[in-house]
C-alpha cells in the first residue's frame, strides 16, 4: 500500500507530513453514517492544514454532493466516460483545498447506480488515476460504498489507511467482519482502523468494539485498532437535512466534538483512541 508521495506544503500543518496518503472509508453495511464521516473528516483535515480531496466512490449509490447540497459540474461518470478528466470533475466545498476548513470533491453519480457494474480494468484505472490525482493533495478520503464487493476491496487496497464504521447493531458487526475478512484475504498485512458511530452510550460503544475485536482476533489472529467513537447526536440529522456538514452547523456538538477529536488522532498518527 504504499506510494510514493508530494513535498508540497501550502500552509502550515499541525501534525506529521501526510502529503498524499489516501484514506478509504468502509462499511460492511449500510447507514451507518459513513458518508457523514467522511465529509466530517475532511473538513477536519483541512482545519488542521491538510489540502484535502474527497471522492465519492460509492459506485452504486453515491451522495456526497446531496449532503454537501453542491451541484456539481463533472462526476465520476463523466471521467469514467472520458467526457471530463479527473480535474476537471472536481468540485470545491467551503471554499475549496485552498481554504482552511474547504476541501475538495470528486463527486459520483448521485442515486443513479449507473458505475456499480464497472469491470475490473476500469476500477483499476480508476484507481492508478486517484491515486496520480492524490499526490496532488496532503489527504485524500475514499468514501465507499457499503459491503464487500470486488469493487470496494480493489479501491480499500489502494488507500495507505482504511476506517470501517461500525455500529452496535449485530448485523453492523458480522458485515464489517466480512469486509476485514476478505480485506486481508487480498492484502493479509491490512490492518482497518475501527470507527463505532451512533451508539447510544461510551459503554456500549465500546462493547460493540470489544465484540467486533474479539471476533477477528479469534478468526483472522488480529486485532483491529479502535480509532474513536462517535456519540449518537440529534445534530447529526439535522445538519443532514440542511445539507451542511454537523461541526459547521453545530461546531459545539457532541458528535463534532467527537469528529474533531477522531480528526486529529488520525492526522497525528495516534493508533488506539
Amino acid at each position: 500500500m504504499n506510494r510514493p508521495t508530494s513535498a508540497s506544503t501550502p500552509f502550515p500543518q499541525n501534525g506529521p507530513r501526510t502529503a498524499g496518503r489516501i484514506l478509504a472509508v468502509a462499511s460492511g453495511k449500510g447507514g451507518v453514517g459513513k458518508t457523514v464521516i467522511s465529509t466530517s473528516l475532511s473538513r477536519g483535515f483541512s482545519r488542521l492544514g491538510e489540502r484535502v480531496l474527497l471522492v465519492d466512490a460509492d459506485l452504486g449509490m453515491a451522495n456526497v454532493d446531496v449532503q454537501m447540497g453542491i451541484t456539481p459540474a463533472g462526476d465520476l461518470a463523466s471521467v469514467v466516460s472520458g467526457r471530463m478528466t479527473l480535474q476537471e470533475a472536481l468540485s470545491p466545498v467551503l471554499g475549496g483545498s485552498k481554504d482552511r476548513g474547504g476541501f475538495d470533491v470528486l463527486p459520483g453519480q448521485s442515486g443513479s447506480g449507473a458505475l456499480a457494474g464497472l469491470d475490473m480494468d476500469t476500477v483499476n484505472d480508476l484507481a492508478a488515476n486517484v491515486a496520480a490525482v492524490a499526490l496532488s493533495y496532503d489527504r485524500t478520503i475514499l468514501d465507499l460504498a457499503a459491503g464487500a464487493e470486488r469493487t470496494n476491496i480493489r479501491l480499500a487496497i489502494a488507500a495507505d489507511d482504511v476506517l470501517i464504521i461500525i455500529n452496535d447493531e449485530p448485523t453492523s458487526l458480522t458485515d464489517a467482519y466480512a469486509f476485514v475478512k476478505t480485506l486481508r484475504m487480498r492484502d493479509e498485512g491490512a490492518s482497518p482502523f475501527i470507527v463505532v458511530n451512533g451508539a447510544p452510550s461510551r459503554k456500549a460503544a465500546e462493547q460493540a468494539y470489544l465484540t467486533f475485536a474479539r471476533t477477528c482476533e479469534s478468526f483472522l489472529s488480529f486485532r483491529p485498532p479502535l480509532a474513536g467513537i462517535i456519540r449518537r447526536d440529534p445534530h447529526v440529522p439535522q445538519a443532514i437535512r440542511t445539507q451542511t456538514p454537523v461541526s459547521v452547523r453545530y461546531p459545539t456538538s457532541d458528535a463534532s466534538a467527537d469528529l474533531e477529536r477522531l480528526a486529529n488522532a488520525l492526522a497525528t498518527g495516534v493508533k488506539h483512541r
